[in-house]
């Protein structure tokens, strides 16, 4: 076992390579605690895309010894809550409970990830339940038009294809599939238990042992490559909406690249709050929309930047040439001492008040470990943000806001030119 002192972090390596963290806080009456497994859509084959989040909705479908009813009733009757989640690069089952039930929540989480039964006719019921969730994105042109970035952004790469898939795939999945998936990638090296919360992390490591001691197998090397960024902009017509929703944006910076700090700072000037440069001109100013902002992806080898607006149609292109021109000007002129300052502070209190809530710790913890191996000390990381200077802030500025790197994507009733 391992203490990371200066946050008061356990962290444990299993034999077999689970890796146990969490922190005790002996002030809450809760625990927060995460199944954690380092895959997620950018490791699927074309062919079975969708399958991570496909696996995540199965596993609450019932085990050899609890039906979905009782998974699901065994905690909420404590009065806990149970949930799920598949991102791009890590998958998580979690639960938040009384302190009292750190064993019970254990022992539903490790139940479900080891023992469900992936019955084919409940398999069949839950690919109904998922093309109706593609379906509901795919008539919600505010959240398709992300992905839809994404997509047209990176091209072939593996980020840039949807999360939960396409009707067609998810159609295809077979249950083989997902036991050779899970049995692949589901392995001892990639699992991560956190929990923050009123526990004892002994304890804890006890209950991992118990459950989880006993996998073995190695996942194949995740292979990472940059994604290019396509410069291309591509426009998708619905008829019947009464806004057009864009994206307009390019690469951005890794997790393991410190300027991704410098564009956090830039994202929170431009359009990453109700203060920043792009709300303030286009909704307070001029009332040409009620959303618009901007916000960063992060991933192991790739990230982006991105500002989204949904406008009426005869404002589109008013809108889309004032973001280009707040571009220019921030390229041109950086930012005013007072926005680098307000920002960092900003960054800061966020941070901060984020780890208020047991969930964003335990987030927090098994995120970093699974990225970089550690824990990543909140000192650390506003050390990091408060180094930024107007130079760094230049240099990636020059990158990111360049009119010739734009991707833009675009959905809705366009009018004729």
């Amino acid at each position: 076992m391992t203490k990371q002192t200066s946050e008061n972090i356990d962290i444990t390596t299993l034999p077999n390579g689970v890796r146990i963290i969490s922190e005790t806080v002996p002030h809450v009456q809760s625990i927060s605690l995460g199944l954690w497994v380092g895959t997620g859509s950018r490791d699927e084959a074309p062919a079975i895309r969708g399958i991570s989040h496909f696996i995540e909705h199965m596993l609450f479908k019932g085990t050899q010894k609890r039906t979905a009813w009782e998974i699901a009733d065994t905690i909420e009757a404590r009065g806990g809550h149970l949930n799920a989640f598949t991102g791009k690069e890590t998958t998580c089952y979690e639960t938040r409970v009384l302190s009292e039930d750190l064993e019970l929540s254990m022992d539903i989480l490790t139940d479900m990830f080891r023992n469900s039964v992936h019955d084919p006719e409940e398999m069949e019921r839950e690919k109904r339940v998922v093309i109706e969730e593609i379906k509901m994105y795919e008539d919600t042109p505010e959240e398709q038009v992300h992905d839809l970035f994404e997509q047209v952004l990176w091209n072939t790469h593996p980020l840039g294809k949807p999360i939960i898939g396409t009707e067609k795939t998810v159609s295809a999945i077979t249950r083989e599939a997902i036991l050779d998936y899970m049995k692949t990638l589901y392995t001892p090296e990639r699992i991560v238990v956190s929990a923050a919360g009123n526990l004892e992390h002994s304890q804890l490591v006890r209950l991992a042992e118990k459950t989880l001691g006993d996998m073995t197998g190695t996942a194949p090397k995740r292979i990472l490559k940059p994604a290019k960024a396509s410069g291309k902009s591509k426009k998708l017509s619905k008829r019947d909406t009464e806004q057009v929703h864009f994206c307009l944006g390019t690469n951005g910076y890794n997790k393991q690249e410190n300027e991704r700090f410098a564009l956090s700072i830039l994202n929170n000037v431009l359009g990453g709050n109700m203060s920043s440069r792009l709300f303030q001109e286009i909704r307070e100013k001029r009332g040409l929309a009620y959303s618009i902002g901007s916000y960063t992806r992060v991933y192991l080898d790739t990230g982006h930047f991105c500002v989204y607006g949904g406008t009426s149609p005869q404002t589109y292109q008013q809108v889309l040439d004032l973001t280009l021109a707040e571009f220019e000007n921030v390229r041109k002129n950086g930012l005013t001492e007072d926005e680098l300052s307000k920002a960092k502070t900003q960054i800061r209190g966020a941070l901060v008040l984020g780890l208020e809530g047991m969930n964003s710790r335990m987030s927090r913890y098994a995120d970093s470990l699974l990225a970089f191996n550690r824990v990543i000390p909140i000192s650390e990381v506003l050390e990091r943000y408060n180094s930024i200077s107007h130079d760094d802030i230049g240099n990636v500025a020059n990158k990111v806001l360049s009119p010739e790197a734009q991707t833009l994507t675009a959905i809705g009733a366009f009018p004729r030119s």
